[in-house]
């Protein structure tokens, strides 16, 4: 198992060929678009957020998203029209709800390794992404989010985080460009901030400088595998005529929101669901406004919104959630909300120049990533990170290189082992 292909050119393709190529492995990567990292992986909340590692299988949750299912303004709003992909989904949504505390922190100790990761790859390879590495600060407006709030850091003090309550003073201190009332916070100095459409650009280049092959315009039109060889046809979206059909020893599948469909062609069944959010980012274009931004993350409980500062002259402000399957248009009444936040939170900030945008969050039902093998020996995925595909990334790509790395070995057998 030597020639490893890819499908997939955002975070986690991109972080998984890296991995790949570091261990010596041959790899091609497949995607649809003329760059990495243009679509879900392009304008994310920038957070590198172990704080933010809460997984939504609560009921408190599922009765708010009941609530909201009529207000366009909405944290998280839900397009009743039915489909058998999104009954599906919430039905093992709920019966995912006992795992709750076990994922939650779960998912945090996964945050933290995996940063040691993804900082330690940065600075081999001297990739500038704007990161600030300064902390996050959870803002709450009254006691019920707090008091949830404290429940939530237990289950990430299990997963080995460090958060610690703070009062409205304190958070003035930490960040004093922040306006408005607030009943109190959570900090967490150990989290960071950065700007993950350079990032993936920069790994793509380092990882395309080591021999990884990146086939960008194409688009995967069909994968096959006998269980020894992976079959892939792709066409060169510019050309649709000119299809090309290669052969590989595995394939790692880190479609995000098309993981679903390609994994059926595989024979697995991989439940992620098109969950949409949307940023906004604001053009920082006079010093008032630069002086008036903040400089410290934040994430906002109430309004489910998230902020980074992205270098001297940009804030990046991202959050929401829209289940209304594969559909990326960007609503109006969907991103003033964004805007307001920052009126509201940051009123000297000018908001003239302010850039939408709206990404497919690629969620499982538990809000797990999905990383292992499927049904066929030279089958692997690393896909499904939801919210914290950035912040998982450089973890899940090295689990599944390793998890290669262990299928190769048993494939040679153990006299290969042994003499190699």
């Amino acid at each position: 198992m030597n020639h490893i292909a890819i499908i997939g050119g955002g975070i986690t393709g991109v972080t998984t060929a890296y991995a790949l190529v570091r261990r010596g492995y041959s790899v091609t990567l497949f995607d649809r678009n003329r760059y990495a990292a243009m679509e879900t992986s392009f304008a994310n909340g920038g957070q590198l957020s172990a704080s933010n590692a809460e997984v939504w299988n609560h009921w408190p949750m599922v009765f708010k998203g009941m609530k909201w299912m009529f207000r366009s303004d909405a944290p998280l709003l839900v397009n009743p029209k039915p489909s058998w992909h999104k009954l599906s989904w919430f039905l093992e949504f709920i019966a995912a709800i006992p795992r709750y505390g076990q994922n939650t922190s779960e998912t945090a100790r996964m945050a933290i390794e995996a940063r040691e990761f993804l900082f330690s790859w940065a600075e081999r390879e001297n990739i500038d992404f704007d990161v600030k590495r300064k902390g996050i600060l959870h803002i709450y407006r009254n006691r019920a989010g707090y008091r949830h709030a404290e429940k939530v850091s237990k289950l990430l003090a299990e997963g080995g985080l460090e958060r610690r309550p703070v009062t409205p003073e304190e958070m003035r201190t930490i960040e004093p460009a922040l306006a408005g009332e607030y009943y109190g916070g959570f900090f967490t100095e150990s989290d960071s901030s950065g700007d993950i459409h350079k990032f993936t650009q920069g790994l793509a280049k380092a990882a395309h400088a080591q021999g990884v092959q990146f086939r960008y315009n194409h688009s995967v039109e069909s994968v096959e595998t006998d269980g020894r060889r992976v079959t892939i046809a792709a066409c060169d979206n510019d050309t649709p005529e000119d299809r090309v059909t290669l052969d590989f020893d595995g394939v790692v599948v880190c479609a995000g929101t098309g993981s679903r469909e390609i994994a059926s062609q595989l024979g697995d069944r991989v439940n992620v669901y098109p969950v949409k959010g949307y940023s906004i980012t604001v053009d920082l274009e006079d010093e008032a406004s630069r002086q008036a931004a903040p400089e410290v993350s934040l994430l906002d409980d109430e309004t489910k919104l998230v902020c980074a500062r992205l270098g001297d002259d940009r804030l990046r402000v991202a959050g929401t959630a829209e289940f209304n399957g594969f559909n990326r248009d960007i609503r109006a009444d969907r991103i003033v909300p964004l805007v307001d936040w920052v009126k509201q939170c940051f009123p000297d900030v000018k908001t003239r120049q302010v850039v939408p945008w709206a990404g497919l969050r690629p969620m499982m039902p538990d809000m797990m990533p999905r990383v292992g093998g499927g049904k066929a020996p030279n089958v692997f995925y690393n896909t499904g990170h939801g919210h914290l595909g950035w912040t998982l990334s450089a973890l899940t790509a090295d689990s599944i290189a390793a998890i290669i790395d262990d299928a190769a070995s048993e494939k040679r057998g153990p006299a290969a082992v042994n003499n190699g």
